[in-house]
């Protein structure tokens, strides 16, 4: 087994359960937060997976709150910052440090596309600010931005920014920064992209980031472990298999439709209901019935 970065295994990018009335559901916060600790996974809060630009700053923090009291200092608690206005940005990040957040992984502010200088200086500056660890978050299919290697590698050397999520699927981009990261102790690689979750530990990942891991957390954690201790066989097996699972919720979908359809695999696991906060909303009645008859086999 190799030498694991302190950032490391697998991060669950974590749905946000809401009530009817759209507010946090905290018992549920509580349930999915216990599940994923009773398997040694962690949680990264209002990521794209969380529905993060729809959660304003108060839902935040409620949610915060809500994990950080169950996770109870056993796992991570990740928790994402998006966002296009900088300075509230600034002010929501304090306040998310302040409910519990052991780390921040922020992605770029999108309306405008921005230099590779802009980038530099915007997570630079965030950074800087910050009184707990940040990590990168590279996801091109919501920021229609890809961050430079050599932005992020100039990055990397800041003493709070301490590793990276990368969704982009690109196999020769992750090949590329894990020649650069992946001996790195100080700055950790994480593969957003869960489609290649095996390849990229076996080229030395520290951790994955896999929305099945919502409801089939211990299939991920069995993957990661096998890819850190050189079991490529499991590992890519065990890569099939969630694939073919993660098509239950995402063929002939849109992204915002594939969070909902999530979301009824999580009801039906005890674990949440399929509210969603606006602008997405539930699924029609055929396709949640496709849905269900799809997922009952597997849970």
């Amino acid at each position: 087994m190799r030498k694991l970065n302190k950032y490391h295994g697998v991060v669950v990018p974590m749905v946000t359960p809401v009530t009817k009335d759209g507010d946090i559901d905290t018992k549920a916060v509580e349930r999915i937060i216990n599940n994923f600790a009773e398997h040694g996974v962690s949680a990264l809060l209002m990521g794209t997976t969380g529905e993060g630009h729809s959660v304003s700053t108060e839902q935040g923090v409620k949610m915060i709150e809500a994990a950080a009291n169950a996770a109870a200092g056993r796992i991570t608690v990740y928790t994402g910052l998006a966002g296009n206005c900088v300075s509230e940005q600034l002010e929501a990040a304090k306040k998310f440090v302040t409910a519990g957040a052991d780390v921040i992984a922020a992605t770029l502010p999108c309306y405008y596309a921005l230099t590779p200088e802009q980038m530099t200086k915007y997570y630079t500056n965030l950074a800087d600010a910050l009184t707990v660890p940040l990590m990168l978050y590279n996801i091109t299919i919501t920021t229609h931005m890809s961050i430079p290697l050599d932005v992020i590698e100039k990055l990397s050397r800041h003493p709070n920014i301490v590793g990276l999520k990368d969704s982009e699927n690109n196999i020769e981009r992750m090949e590329d920064a894990l020649r650069l990261f992946a001996d790195r102790d100080d700055f950790a690689y994480f593969c957003g992209c869960a489609a290649n979750s095996a390849k990229a530990l076996a080229l030395g990942a520290d951790g994955i980031v896999p929305s099945v891991g919502n409801y089939l957390p211990q299939m991920y954690a069995d993957l990661f472990n096998a890819g850190i201790n050189g079991d490529t066989t499991t590992a890519e097996d065990l890569q099939q298999k969630t694939i073919e699972i993660g098509k239950i919720n995402t063929e002939g979908l849109t992204l915002g439709q594939s969070l909902a359809g999530l979301k009824v695999i999580m009801k039906m696991a005890g674990l949440c209901e399929t509210y969603m906060l606006p602008p997405l909303t539930e699924l029609d009645e055929n396709t949640v019935k496709r849905i269900q008859e799809q997922a009952a086999p597997i849970l």
